[in-house]
């Protein structure tokens, strides 16, 4: 059940790192900087350069940033144009290059340290809440099977409250489930994350695997945190890819990532 899933930004010495453990599934850490005519190109040389040397299950992560601020979807366009054209434009790029190629989108339905400041842009929570849903709508249409959305540990977008995910069951998404986002926003609940991964699985199509404290974004490797992977592992999609979302000591070597996944194996049943 558990994949080889590595990730790596587009800088070709991580690329390299990653590309000989062969892995089962590769995600792309994108930046605002990949987004020139240039930097797409080399989008579209890094996809069949891990097909030819790794594997076809290849995730492109929308990228976090854009000049400094959160690329969060309800970044207003009357009141932040610039922000709101780029995440609309970096989309679109990485859904071209998604049909073209037959690869995955992940994006975003929040994040977390700005988000409340875009929140207050709105007349209510329940009016950025619709401004949200509306957003991924379009990123659903227009992405179909190439397209999936990831929790936040915000008001937005988050797994964890069951009245929340009935919300986002409704829109049937293809879902990312982040299993420290997750078990960050129900503040440590192993019992909680169960539920949220039982609940949501039909949906998930990816997994972010990555332990936590449960009490901030840590972004812990497998194993030293406080959830309880022996219940996860059976939880877990078996149609679903995932990959290891560690912090890294150092981002040339992905040894955490990998040792994360060796330890998953050893619970596997």
């Amino acid at each position: 059940m558990i994949d080889l899933g590595l990730k790596a930004s587009t800088s070709a010495s991580q690329i390299k790192d990653r590309l000989q453990y062969h892995p089962d599934v590769f995600e792309f850490f994108t930046d605002e900087n990949d987004f020139t005519t240039e930097g797409l190109k080399r989008l579209a040389y890094d996809i069949e350069w891990v097909k030819s040397e790794a594997t076809d299950k290849i995730v492109f992560h929308h990228p976090m940033k854009y000049r400094g601020t959160a690329t969060e979807i309800i970044a207003p366009e009357r009141r932040c144009p610039s922000l709101y054209a780029f995440v609309e434009q970096s989309a679109l790029d990485l859904l071209q290059l998604a049909d073209d190629h037959e690869v995955q989108v992940l994006i975003h339905g929040a994040y977390a340290r700005q988000t409340q400041h875009f929140i207050e842009m709105y007349a209510s929570f329940a009016e950025a809440e619709a401004a949200a849903f509306a957003r991924l709508d379009h990123f659903q249409e227009l992405g179909g099977r190439h397209v999936m959305f990831e929790n936040s540990i915000s008001q937005l977008f988050a797994y964890g409250l069951p009245a929340d995910e009935e919300k986002i069951k409704e829109h049937h998404y293809r879902l990312a489930f982040d299993t420290s986002h997750c078990f960050i926003k129900v503040k440590g609940n192993n019992n909680a994350l169960m539920t949220s991964l039982n609940n949501l699985k039909d949906q998930i199509v990816h997994y972010h695997l990555v332990d936590s404290l449960g009490q901030k974004h840590d972004s812990l490797p497998v194993g030293q945190g406080n959830i309880n992977w022996q219940e996860v592992v059976p939880l877990l999609n078996p149609q679903a890819t995932n990959i290891f979302e560690i912090q890294l000591a150092n981002e040339d070597d992905a040894a955490e990532q990998v040792a994360s996944y060796q330890y998953l194996k050893e619970l596997e049943f």
